[in-house]
């Protein structure tokens, strides 16, 4: 007997003019470029849910940004931490294509397999990464149509939650002004660069506080930190972000190169510093790195791209080195006056780069019309399966996650508390969370 819920679902997948075809790894993909601007393209691809649904439109749509900037979603966010496949190549229990189809961007362009034809094209601000997103968002639209009505959300990571929140106040605006259409919902924004100087003020209380310095080594770093918001209240911008360099160079010399993206990471007893990615067992660092690069090599055959994945993302980093430094806490409190769109921060306990006290205490900063009611919330813990996996507090269209056993890469350091995440934001919460 035939399938009757397949044979609706290939109906309407015509119907809905679906171009899913074979890409790299398991499921229907498709993947594309679209020019944001003249000489500047950038570069999707999609993983249409393998929920069990009669249509893919079912689900939500949902785009993850990675960090950096200049990390690469289609490398990074996809093979390490969320997608199909890990760094294995091996089917990923957790992967978010389960419950949502995900698209991972490669954003701003030069990063991963989007590129500029000169480097003039590249962004130097927040604001015109954001209009470049939209005007992807927008090409993306007119391929799938039918994604317009879905609702759509974008997380991030790191970086990536820096450009999200500048992105979902760009995106509002051109909704509200009938440019472009879409059921825009929500932000994620996990462990983000969202107040530079406020983070980096509090990597030495960190590193006090869970014993990796002492009191000199405390007073080292502070000294370098300090530095570092000296030189951008005096608006010397690309020296700060310089210094915010060099202050890590002094953490790693007084905390014995202690791992930014999870203080509890084994490191070997080597000279040189470096950051293990989420790795095969048994993988060093420079194996991680030559894993990726293999993995990206094969997705570029698969997928037929001419663009070279990576070349361009120094350039990427280099050019915004007078932004880096630069909070978003303006734009954030216009989302959350002036918008409707869900803000959920979320952040590991054990990450250092953007530690959890910096983030709270730039939250309880923020000055908008709920701040007395996000001061007074009370901040329970979730649990799921039964083990407790963070705490949780939310104001009007704000919540923050406190992430247990977490470091800078919530998806793969702590899954069943992403999902929790995920399924609050999206609407998909009935109390008993169960992942499939």
């Amino acid at each position: 007997m035939y399938n009757m819920k397949l044979i609706v679902s290939l109906i309407l997948c015509v119907l809905a003019g679906t171009q899913a075809r074979e890409g790299f790894g398991p499921g229907d993909q498709d993947w594309g470029y679209v020019t944001v601007r003249e000489g500047a393209h950038m570069f999707w691809w999609l993983f249409f849910t393998t929920a069990d649904v009669a249509h893919y439109t079912e689900k939500p749509l949902i785009v993850w940004l990675q960090g950096g900037p200049g990390a690469s979603s289609t490398g990074y966010g996809n093979f390490a931490e969320l997608g199909p496949l890990d760094l294995n190549l091996e089917p990923r229990e957790h992967t978010w294509v389960k419950d949502a189809n995900v698209i991972f961007v490669d954003n701003p362009v030069g990063t991963g397999f989007s590129y500029v034809e000169s480097s003039t094209q590249l962004t130097t601000t927040n604001k015109e990464i954001a209009d470049d997103f939209v005007e992807l968002l927008r090409g993306f639209y007119e391929k799938y149509p039918e994604f317009k009505t879905v609702p759509f959300y974008i997380v991030s990571e790191s970086y990536g939650g820096k450009m999200t929140i500048e992105i979902a106040s760009v995106l509002d605006t051109a909704i509200k002004g009938g440019s472009i259409e879409s059921n825009f919902i929500g932000v994620g924004l996990g462990d983000s660069w969202l107040e530079p100087v406020t983070i980096v003020q509090q990597w030495a209380p960190y590193l006090w506080s869970v014993g990796a310095v002492d009191q000199r080594g405390r007073d080292n770093v502070q000294a370098a930190a300090d530095l570092t918001k000296e030189l951008f209240e005096q608006g010397r911008y690309v020296e700060s972000t310089n210094q915010w360099g060099t202050t890590e160079y002094v953490i790693w010399d007084e905390a014995a190169n202690i791992d930014f993206y999870n203080i509890l990471t084994p490191i070997r007893a080597r000279g040189k510093w470096y950051r293990p990615l989420a790795k095969p067992e048994g993988a060093t660092r420079d194996e991680e790195d030559e894993i990726l690069e293999r993995i990206m090599a094969q997705v570029r055959e698969a997928l037929g791209l001419e663009a070279q994945w990576g070349v361009q993302s120094n350039a990427v980093f280099s050019t915004l080195s007078e932004d880096f430094m630069k909070p978003v806490t303006q734009v954030t409190e216009y989302v959350l006056d002036n918008t409707d769109v869900k803000v959920a921060v979320f952040n590991g306990q054990l990450d250092l780069i953007v530690c959890t006290p910096g983030i709270v205490l730039w939250l309880d900063s923020l000055q908008w019309s709920k701040t007395s009611e996000w001061l007074s919330a009370p901040r329970p813990p979730f649990a799921v399966n039964g083990y407790y996996e963070g705490f949780e507090k939310h104001a009007g269209n704000l919540a923050m996650y406190w992430v247990n056993r977490a470091g800078h890469m919530v998806p793969s350091d702590n899954p069943a508390a992403m999902d929790y995440i995920l399924r609050k934001l999206t609407n998909d919460y009935d109390g008993n969370v169960k992942r499939a």
